[in-house]
């Protein structure tokens, strides 16, 4: 289970307003259906409105995982126009990639990173955008 940001979409829906560390097939910006259960708490359903865009999860390898090398590899991907974030706990970096960004140029980074031992990656949500593009 994990617990997520959502804006109340005003409908039953939500919007989610962060990045999954964990869960598959969702996304930053996905709209999906609620129900709350006997305590208030909402649980998500599927995915109504697909946002495009991609989650990618870094296990970060440099530096033990270090606070210092995971901003560094947030800074990397945000000069590629990805937003990221970092969790100290799992040493992981989770990427939010918009269908704007460069994926050329994201994915040369993500697999050189790999190559280089950096980091290992795991593709959380991908479009088709970003097969295509892996695929060219």
């Amino acid at each position: 289970m994990e617990s997520l940001w959502a804006i109340d979409q005003g409908d039953g829906t939500v919007q989610l307003d962060n990045i999954p560390w964990f869960i598959r097939g969702i996304a930053c910006g996905d709209v999906v259906v609620t129900e709350p259960d006997e305590e208030g708490v909402r649980w998500a359903g599927e995915v109504v409105r697909r946002s495009e865009n991609c989650t990618i999860r870094l296990i970060v390898f440099r530096d033990g995982g270090s606070g210092a090398a995971r901003q560094s590899v947030i800074n990397a991907f945000q000069q590629l126009g990805v937003d990221g974030e970092g969790i100290e706990r799992f040493g992981m970096v989770a990427l939010d990639v918009p269908p704007t960004a460069d994926l050329a140029k994201v994915q040369r980074l993500l697999n050189h990173g790999a190559a280089e031992e950096w980091w290992d990656m795991e593709e959380g949500c991908i479009t088709a955008q970003w097969r295509a593009t892996s695929a060219g």
